[in-house]
């Protein structure tokens, strides 16, 4: 298992943050959505995401980076160099003390103290009949990567925990990039029969080809024809929840947005498009024919406010 640092491009100094910031990078990138049909793409989303899942839980990061767990989360025997590799040594004989205390014991003899009472021995409870010592389990930390439609308008993804159990998780509409659901209940047990955490699943809204968000609007580039833009034209729009026709203004010109409202996030967003002209590819002798002898009846200068070298 390759190190989650290296996968993710930071170091183990690296704040949260910056990792997070790294990781949706990485995600964004690698999403088998904007990767069709490249299973190396598939591949490497994989990796970067189970990185991103052990580095972005703040108890996990810190097991790992204590030589605890490995890259893939499993438990790392712990290396005991203390008293019995020295009693054990070649040429020494196993050390006892004089009351007949053996070292052997002594896990079980921690275990047996600290087991109850709030860890003190002695203190209330401290027998091994006394009652046990709870605490609620740590929160799990996942990360979810939603297409960019479905963050829109909301749907049900199920997910696969660790342990082999699955979840329905309900996507709100409207969900933005970086938002974290909590599912209460879903996290790591807890100890000694204390509840359990919950499952903080963040949420990781995969780029659209044509769709960008700003807010609670949606934007869309529009390619127009010469004609359409200088006659105008009814022409069909995709928006987030299905295709519009929308009447494009005569005289129209790269730049000019139109509004649909109510057609982006939520009940207040609008989603705007945004024409942009596109000559026509090749020769057209008769375009250039006319613009020869062509002269506008309102003269403009589109480059008038730049700065001359």
């Amino acid at each position: 298992m390759k190190d989650p640092y290296e996968l993710l491009g930071v170091q183990r100094s690296d704040s949260e943050a910056t990792i997070r910031s790294a990781y949706r990078k990485l995600a964004k990138k690698h999403h088998p959505d904007v990767n069709p049909g490249k299973p190396e793409a598939e591949e490497r989303f994989k990796e970067i995401s189970t990185a991103y899942a052990l580095l972005s839980d703040t108890e996990k990061r810190a097991r790992f980076d204590r030589g605890e767990i490995d890259a893939a989360g499993n438990e790392v025997p712990p290396q005991r160099p203390f008293y019995r590799d020295y009693a054990e040594a070649a040429g020494r004989d196993k050390y006892r003390g004089n009351t007949g205390f053996d070292p052997e014991n002594l896990d079980d003899i921690l275990a047996q103290m600290f087991r109850a009472g709030g860890g003190r021995p002695g203190g209330p409870g401290g027998d091994s009949g006394g009652p046990q010592f709870k605490m609620r389990g740590s929160d799990a930390h996942y990360t979810l990567t939603v297409d960019f439609l479905d963050a829109a308008n909301g749907t049900t993804r199920r997910i696969t925990m660790p342990d082999g159990k699955t979840l329905d998780v309900r996507i709100p509409a409207g969900v933005s990039d970086g938002h974290v659901l909590r599912l209460k209940g879903q996290g790591n047990p807890g100890y000694g029969g204390g509840p359990p955490g919950d499952a903080l699943v963040e949420i990781a809204v995969a780029p659209h080809k044509l769709f960008r968000r700003e807010g609670d609007d949606i934007v869309i580039q529009l390619p127009v024809t010469l004609r359409e833009a200088v006659l105008g034209a009814s022409v069909e729009v995709p928006t987030v929840r299905g295709t519009v026709r929308v009447t494009i203004p005569p005289g129209s010109g790269t730049g000019t947005r139109l509004r649909l409202r109510g057609r982006g996030i939520g009940q207040h967003g609008h989603q705007y498009v945004e024409l942009t002209v596109v000559v026509p590819p090749g020769e057209e002798p008769e375009l250039a024919e006319f613009l020869t002898s062509w002269t506008p009846r309102q003269a403009t200068t589109p480059r008038g406010d730049m700065e001359t070298a």
